[in-house]
């Protein structure tokens, strides 16, 4: 099979595998209260399991990565989903704390790697000038994933137990092993010599200000998101189960946001799309703030935040792989690590004005300020790449 021609089925088992990431990433943030009461547990150590999914895919999408890069692409998709089957569906029979902790850790690994590579893939699939099209289309399972998905898992793990949303998860994963067997192409690894090319990506300084991009930029749409409940209940003063409503009308947002961002890639060039969304979320979080006690016009910026802040999510990927000539599924990897670097650290930050007795609005005011220096961040490399080139052009005319 010519991987240049469009191939629509193995982007739709990269979308699957999307789904389930999506699926096992959020769905333990809506059971967290029945997790907590079956293990005998708080809140508050429940939420470990959230930060080990976390860690698992900060420290595994490198190091997997660099460890599979002499398999075929098709080759390390499958093993990697094999892992992500197996450890979901161990964490649905975890009997205590530790067990959970540990099964999560291990869910976790092989979500960048598989986000990465299958981003590199995608853009092989896809139709010449339709590279971001196809990432976007293996985006939109993480996206749909917040629509329908949790939802569902959520309400499935309330009424049955915890366990059976990690076992819908399981199922997910063997459909995914599925797809990739038969509707994946075969594709050559890569050439040359792997550890050179590790090392040379990981020596390459405009691939660490990308990451460092991407993890204080999209750092400001967690800021906002990780305390959409209390902005919701407390601030606007909806009811609990508005929370639910919310969070749907974000993944809707997510969704339509995705395609967006895609389509503003291949108008302009990646980076600048980045400058374009993460200016327009600086915007738009920090007028949230002053907004959000209308319930209204809150509902309405939940899902605008959601849509601005996935218009992001392909951009950012593609500048990461253009970025990483000669290692890019190293590079596109590292970029799933950093936006959960971002989830941490956003979350993280935008809870510091709390700590010192301000109101939680005040999120969202963190999470403008991060969009703000993603901005600076995006525009200094911008401004040092033409610099270069100018450079380059100036060597060229005086020899």
């Amino acid at each position: 099979m010519n991987i240049n021609t469009s191939n629509k089925k193995a982007l739709f088992a990269l979308a699957i595998g999307g789904f389930g990431i999506g699926l096992t990433e959020f769905v333990i943030m809506g059971i967290l209260t029945e997790v907590s009461n079956s293990l005998d547990i708080t809140i508050s150590q429940a939420g470990h399991f959230i930060a080990a999914y976390a860690f698992g895919v900060v420290l595994g999408a490198p190091l997997l990565t660099s460890l599979g890069s002499k398999l075929s692409p098709k080759r390390m998709l499958f093993l990697l989903m094999i892992w992500f089957t197996l450890f979901n569906t161990l964490s649905g029979l975890a009997t205590n704390y530790t067990s959970l902790l540990v099964l999560r850790f291990l869910s976790g690994i092989p979500h960048g790697a598989f986000f990465g590579i299958g981003a590199v893939v995608a853009m092989k699939l896809a139709k010449k000038g339709k590279s971001a099209q196809a990432i976007a289309i293996m985006f939109s399972g993480l996206t749909v994933a917040n629509v329908i998905g949790v939802p569902v898992g959520t309400y499935i793990g309330q009424e049955l137990g915890w366990s059976t949303s990690f076992f819908l998860v399981g199922i997910v994963g063997v459909l995914t092993l599925t797809t990739i067997q038969f509707w994946m192409p075969r594709m050559e690894a890569s050439n040359g010599d792997h550890q050179v090319k590790i090392i040379d990506g990981l020596k390459n300084k405009e691939l660490w200000a990308m990451i460092a991009l991407t993890t204080i930029g999209t750092g400001g749409f967690f800021a906002w998101y990780s305390y959409i409940a209390p902005l919701i209940t407390d601030v606007a003063g909806l009811e609990d189960h508005f929370v639910g409503y919310a969070m749907m009308l974000a993944g809707l947002g997510m969704v339509f946001g995705n395609f967006v961002g895609a389509k503003m890639a291949e108008i302009y060039s990646p980076l600048k799309a980045v400058i374009i969304s993460l200016s327009v979320m600086s915007l738009i979080l920090g007028i949230n703030m002053f907004i959000a006690t209308n319930p209204y016009i809150l509902m309405v910026f939940t899902f605008l935040i959601g849509a601005i802040a996935f218009t992001v999510s392909t951009p950012i990927q593609m500048a990461i792989i253009n970025t990483a000539k000669g290692s890019e599924m190293l590079g596109s990897s590292m970029n799933q690590s950093a936006f959960n670097m971002g989830n941490a650290s956003g979350a993280y930050l935008a809870g510091l004005p709390m700590v010192f007795g301000l109101e939680v609005v005040y999120s969202s005011l963190v999470g403008a300020i991060l969009a703000a220096c993603g901005v600076v961040l995006a525009v200094s490399i911008y401004l040092y790449r033409k610099q270069k080139v100018g450079k380059c052009k100036k060597m060229a005319l005086s020899q």
